[in-house]
């Protein structure tokens, strides 16, 4: 994780400062930016100096919005990203934002006013203990009731959230610290003796990897999002690692980007909606080295019947998630840039190089026989995939994609032609609705010479759809693809399979020719946006390229697609990787040759 170095130290101010005054002194010395946030009674005494500050303030519409921008900042460029909300709802409104954050390995400081020192537990107006809330969400959660605390707080904070494994960290600052008086210095004394991240791995264990990767017949190489948070490179040190040892790679739906979707070794995504090819690869392997990947269930299925051949490799910066669903033959902990460069290091010197060519004449065959596709609609609306696939050939070659959680979320990982990292951002873990507009909003104030998209479908915009009055107000200008199947669709698709077409309540009545509520297009409009519309497949190349050639706007644009279409491969939830079907009723045959 690159992080911009603190300003050199201006010493002891020459005057006392209040609390308040602490908070944005320290922001400013961590050379935060941006913060997105929006103010309330136990914070006001802290916007008054923001008022001044040379940092950039972002009036969201919801505290959530502000999260999942803090999180967007961050997860597209790798720096720490900030929010900064009241007490009570002002706080509990930013929690699903935080819990996003952590299981997704994003670093966000998180600001919270707190009720006077003297009042918390009294259940004060708008009292709510923020940090017991969100201390199992966050990587660690601050209480600071004195002003003098105030800046070794917010450093520890920011430290902690950007190094070792990335994530939230929220300091709940009373109201009455930021009134008091103190004697602000910098740099702010750091004591953290429990905080001690291991980044280097230990040089045995890499050994060991990359001998047993050398002797494998059938391995694959797990590239997760630990390597996108590491950096430009491990993603570097990957494709080293690949081409040195001619291993395929299957990448999990965080670590899209690791290696370009181009790449000749690249089998694609595994798991629940992952490619026939690289299902099978996992399923059939015999060694697995998992870089900076936790194994969840969307990749694995029944962990019973996971890789049941394979002998494992499992590498990541939290010790915690090593060996915590799968047994490890070879464990590694370490930043996936030192384990990925060491890792290459060792397979450039190998002769004779190893022979894989019977394993990829067995997945080569799996790639011919089940390609990525689709079929059309016959209702006559437009086929979702085909929206995004050709979003993804007229975009810019750096744009950067937000999704939304469900049908389309999947849609895009297939579907995008993902080069480079940070350029695909989801809300992988915990599946967040209305993740994909306001971290599009974060993304784009962090890069704002690039286009930013947020693919997102109709029930997922209208849960934070409201921030793009944020972006018209504030000169963002992201552009939404909103994929608007009017459903619940993923809900409905497992309605269709497993619930006998019994579509209880999924029905979003949005795409109705006759009464579209809310009409998209209006909405975008009364909101300061540009809002299109394309139903045809015809209009489809033009309505993107009339959004891209708006830059000083924010532009929304409702494709109007089937809601019968449907995300395959599919694996049902919890069974095993084995039951893939490649489309409803046909299951690939990739049982695993002898060798």
């Amino acid at each position: 994780m690159t992080e911009p170095k603190p300003a050199p130290p201006p010493g002891r101010v020459g005057r006392r400062l209040k609390g308040a005054e602490a908070i944005v002194k320290t922001l400013e010395a961590l050379n935060v930016e941006v913060i997105f946030g929006i103010p309330g009674g136990a914070i006001l005494p802290t916007y008054d100096p923001l008022g001044a500050s040379k940092i950039r303030h972002i009036l969201v519409r919801h505290e959530q919005g502000a999260g999942h921008a803090a999180t967007g900042y961050a997860a597209s460029s790798g720096r720490v990203g900030v929010c900064l909300a009241t007490s009570g709802p002002g706080a509990t409104n930013l929690i699903t934002a935080l819990a996003d954050a952590n299981i997704d390995s994003a670093p966000v400081l998180a600001i919270t006013g707190q009720v006077g020192a003297k009042a918390i537990g009294t259940d004060a107006f708008q009292e709510a203990d923020i940090v017991g809330a969100t201390m199992p969400l966050t990587k660690h959660s601050f209480l600071v009731k004195e002003a003098g605390e105030i800046a070794r707080a917010i450093s520890a904070a920011y430290h902690i959230a950007h190094t070792g494994r990335p994530g939230p960290v929220l300091v709940d600052i009373t109201k009455s610290a930021q009134a008091e008086l103190t004697d602000w210095t910098w740099p702010a004394k750091m004591d953290l003796p429990g905080y001690k991240p291991v980044t280097k791995p230990h040089v045995k264990q890499v050994r060991l990897a990359a001998a047993a990767l050398r002797q494998a017949k059938r391995p694959v190489i797990l590239a997760g999002g630990g390597i996108i948070r590491a950096g430009r490179e491990a993603r570097r040190s990957l494709v080293e690692l690949v081409d040195r040892s001619g291993a395929p790679v299957v990448i999990t739906l965080m670590g899209a980007g690791a290696i370009d979707d181009s790449h000749p070794s690249n089998l694609g995504m595994g798991g629940m909606h992952g490619t026939v090819p690289a299902v099978a690869a996992l399923q059939g392997a015999d060694l697995i080295v998992a870089i900076g990947s936790r194994f969840d269930d969307r990749l694995t299925g029944d962990l019973a019947t996971f890789a049941p051949r394979a002998k494992l490799v499992h590498a990541d910066i939290d010790p915690a998630e090593v060996g915590k669903n799968l047994p490890v033959d070879i464990p590694i902990v370490g930043d996936a840039r030192h384990v990925l460069a060491e890792l290459a290091e060792l397979a450039g010197a190998w002769e004779p190089r190893p022979d894989y060519r019977r394993w990829w004449d067995h997945l080569n065959r799996l790639r011919r026989d089940y390609p990525p596709g689709y079929g059309q609609p016959s209702d006559g609306r437009l086929a979702p995939q085909h929206v995004i696939e050709r979003l993804s050939a007229l975009a810019p070659a750096d744009a950067i994609f937000a999704a939304g959680v469900g049908q389309h979320q999947m849609w895009a990982q297939q579907f995008l032609d993902i080069s480079g990292g940070r350029k695909l951002l989801n809300s992988g873990g915990l599946g967040t609705m209305g993740y994909a507009a306001p971290a599009a909003m974060g993304a784009q104030v962090a890069n704002p010479g690039k286009q930013v998209w947020a693919v997102d479908g109709d029930g997922c915009f209208q849960m934070t759809g409201h921030e793009l009055v944020t972006c018209a107000l504030n000169g963002i200008p992201i552009k939404v693809a909103l994929i608007n199947n009017s459903s619940l669709g993923m809900v409905r698709q497992w309605q269709t399979l497993y619930y006998g077409q019994r579509y209880s309540n999924t029905d979003l009545q949005t795409g109705d020719d006759t009464a579209m509520i809310p009409d998209f297009v209006k909405l975008a409009e009364a909101y300061g946006c540009v809002g299109l519309r394309c139903g045809r497949v015809d209009q489809v190349d033009q309505v993107i390229k009339r959004a891209m050639a708006v830059t000083d706007q924010p532009v929304l644009i409702d494709f109007q697609v089937s809601r019968d279409a449907q995300v395959w491969p599919m694996i049902a939830g919890g069974a095993s990787n084995d039951t893939i079907e490649y489309a409803r009723g046909l299951a690939p045959a990739f049982e695993v040759e002898e060798f």
